[in-house]
């Protein structure tokens, strides 16, 4: 029996993916889901892990920034919970994006984790 087992921290979750032969699921939910909330974000199947990471983490930042309604609709589709976002420090807005990246990132690899393994 496979058991879910949330990564700690975003570069874990990468290489999970990785290790799980998901990682392209995991790039083809975040285009989807981005998508759908009309934030239209392509990351090729060619992205890096770390190439993903940093610039998910700027596209979270510039929402936050200058489009904070799309950013709250995004969190909404792709189903972040509320009450883990409202725990976060939002002091340091370089610090909340890598954090909501972090959430987001999580979100969807449970997604193309249960998919896969249900």
């Amino acid at each position: 029996m496979n058991l879910f087992i949330a990564p700690l921290n975003t570069d874990s979750l990468l290489s999970e993916a990785e290790k799980q032969n998901l990682y392209s699921k995991l790039i083809e939910q975040i285009n989807k889901d981005f998508n759908f909330a009309n934030e239209a974000v392509d990351f090729p199947q060619s992205t890096t892990p770390q190439e993903l990471k940093v610039q998910l983490h700027e596209k979270i930042y510039r929402l936050i920034q200058y489009k904070f309604a799309e950013y709250l609709n995004l969190l909404y589709i792709i189903d972040v919970p509320e009450e883990t976002v409202k725990q976060l420090d939002g002091t340091d807005l370089v610090e909340l994006s890598e954090q909501v990246s972090f959430l987001i990132l999580k979100r969807e690899w449970m997604k193309v984790w249960f998919r896969n393994h249900y």
